[in-house]
């Protein structure tokens, strides 16, 4: 409910305050935790960066200002930089703990997820590791609709790739292991055919939406556009607030390649007239669904059966471990006896035994597969970064208003 979100949120705000607070904090009720409790956790975490950059930013300004005087000057600037250094490094040591204890305890206690400030496609390349888009345009400019925006103008998207190679061809790509040289880098490319997916949204909130009405607010909803499919949450919008909780899912199925690129709007809610759109965002799915990063529901930094961190993949981190070896034809996964696992010529090390609800511990490869998961970057040829479970945020944008944030 709100109120209990409330007070996690005020909770988590005075952490490592007041002594009171802290032995309330140490004594974390794991029935108590939700999924919520993670994402104010790691919205806290991101803040506390970014205010560290901020202040290792101010500090470095001061030196080099205190830097810049000569002579005798210096030496009286150096006992005064000495002197404001001498609080400033107190000061440090103070606010240091702070965040230092929250972080231990979340490690015990929460789990966070990465939340991203910008798209997931601006931090991977816009998926484009196998495949790049190309709008197909609707006329050429200058025929009769002159005022038609290229947006309007598109009539399909094409995605293809083209590579050039020199023949014959060089040794280095012929040693290859796995590696037929006719195919060039079109190996392991998934079919044409068209594919059914279950598309499953989460719409956490909305943050500074641009005000729709005279009092300076908006009564923002939900709709969502998936090829035929069109959702409008007109009955759960939400009063007066530019800073809405949403805290939705919705689930829709869709064939790829016809349906694959999933918009996400936010409306106005008005009582007399349309609904104005205050913003929408475009996600292409297909992309995301055929990428080698995996940009799905995202890797996440443990492995656990139950309570509020429930492994939320369909594929377990063994299944997904495998089946990444056999696509990129690296050898392995060997679980060895001590909690190691070999991918490659790499060995990673991690528990081999996972508790169930009753507190009860079973065997299990999971935690090592996942460790795995975790760095696949640095497996030698086939590895990349894989997006880990996090929270993006996307710009919403108006195409009455182009390129200005809503």
């Amino acid at each position: 409910t709100e109120e209990e979100k409330e007070k996690k949120k005020k909770k988590k705000k005075g952490g490592g305050g007041v002594g009171g607070e802290e032995v309330e904090e140490k004594e974390p009720d794991e029935s108590m935790l939700d999924w919520w409790s993670k994402y104010f956790a790691s919205i806290e975490t991101m803040k506390e960066q970014l205010r560290q950059q901020e202040a290792a930013a101010a500090e470095a300004e001061e030196k080099e200002e205190m830097e810049i005087g000569e002579g005798s000057k210096a030496q009286v600037k150096n006992k005064d930089k000495d002197k404001s250094k001498a609080p400033k490094d107190d000061k440090k040591k103070k606010q240091q703990p702070v965040p230092e204890l929250p972080d231990k305890k979340n490690k015990q206690k929460i789990d966070e997820l990465k939340v991203f400030n910008k798209e997931l496609e601006a931090e991977f390349d816009n998926f484009e590791d196998w495949l790049h888009t190309f709008n197909l345009l609707r006329g050429k400019i200058g025929d009769n609709d002159d005022n038609a925006t290229e947006e309007e103008r598109i009539v399909g998207r094409f995605k293809g790739s083209m590579c050039v190679y020199k023949v014959p061809l060089p040794d280095d790509v012929t040693k290859e292991a796995g590696y037929d040289p006719t195919f060039g880098m079109f190996q392991g490319i998934p079919s044409n055919d068209p594919i059914n997916v279950l598309v499953r949204v989460y719409i956490v909130r909305a943050t500074d939406l641009h005000p729709a009405d005279i009092n300076g607010k908006a009564d923002p909803y939900i709709a969502i556009k998936l090829g035929k499919t069109d959702i409008k949450d007109k009955e759960n919008y939400i009063s007066k607030q530019l800073n809405p909780v949403f805290g939705k899912s919705f689930d829709i199925e869709a064939t790829f390649p016809m349906e694959s690129m999933l918009t996400v709007a936010v409306y106005d809610w008005d009582l007399v007239g349309t609904d104005d759109l205050i913003g929408e965002t475009k996600i292409d799915l297909e992309n995301r669904f055929y990428s080698k990063h995996r940009a799905t529901c995202g890797v996440s930094q443990t492995y656990s059966i139950h309570g509020y961190n429930t492994w939320r993949d369909p594929m377990k981190p063994s299944q997904i471990l495998s089946k990444l070896c056999k696509e990129g034809k690296v050898d392995g996964p060997h679980f060895g006896p001590g909690g190691r696992v070999k991918v490659a010529n790499r060995v990673f090390t991690g528990p081999t035994e996972i508790e169930d609800e009753n507190g009860q511990k079973k065997p299990t490869d999971e935690h090592l597969a996942l460790a795995v998961l975790r760095h696949w970057e640095d497996i030698p040829r086939a590895g990349c970064r894989l997006v880990p479970e996090h929270v993006e945020t996307r710009p919403l944008l108006n195409p009455d208003k182009p390129g200005i944030e809503q």
